[in-house]
């Protein structure tokens, strides 16, 4: 299974990105999708969780209200819509399925697949 993550890339604080990811050889409406960042010298850490049905999300307090998860099952996509960035959402972003338990979203050990990452940097 592969996960591609894309839409990283370079922006100014305050900007906009949309990141992407896609299963290859997965069906996205089988698994809740996470996604978690690693900044520089940092562990990774949770920043979003939708479930399986959709119907419920999840962020980290440091992204409430800027950053919001979506996924299209019919395209067999998941997007992370990131507003107001800012330099400390500098990271690598990585996209996760699976299927935890509530209590286990922000868990890196409740999903099966991990996309390879994409860079997002803010300038300051």
């Amino acid at each position: 299974v592969q996960l591609q993550a894309s839409g990283g890339g370079l922006v100014q604080t305050g900007g906009s990105l949309r990141l992407s990811c896609v299963p290859s050889g997965r069906t996205l409406s089988d698994y809740g999708v996470g996604w978690f960042r690693q900044a520089p010298g940092k562990e990774r850490e949770f920043v979003a969780h939708i479930r399986r049905s959709g119907g419920n999300t999840y962020y980290a307090d440091s992204v409430k209200g800027r950053f919001t998860i979506s996924k299209d099952n019919a395209k067999n996509t998941a997007y992370l819509q990131m507003n107001s960035l800012q330099p400390e959402d500098t990271a690598i972003y990585y996209c996760a399925l699976g299927t935890p338990i509530v209590s286990n979203i922000r868990q890196e050990g409740g999903y099966y697949y991990w996309g390879q990452g994409t860079l997002v940097t803010v300038s300051s």
